[in-house]
């Protein structure tokens, strides 16, 4: 599954590592947020649809973003 993150682009979630990170669950099967790991994300595509949504792989620890690619 993709969880959905709250960041307006890549290079913004590359600058959160070492934060917690933002995210909207959305799935109606349960929580896709792991604490630690690799989360599959998506960004929340752009109110007026000129944005892109972004894909990234996020390793996570601890509930703190160790890495983005």
């Amino acid at each position: 599954m993709t969880l959905v993150v709250n960041y307006n682009s890549k290079k913004e979630l590359k600058e959160a590592v070492g934060q917690r990170l933002r995210y909207t669950e959305t799935s109606m099967f349960g929580p896709e947020y792991q604490s630690d790991g690799q989360l599959t994300v998506a960004g929340r595509p752009h109110i007026t649809g000129m944005k892109r949504e972004f894909f990234a792989q996020v390793t996570m620890a601890a509930g703190v973003i160790q890495k983005v690619t």
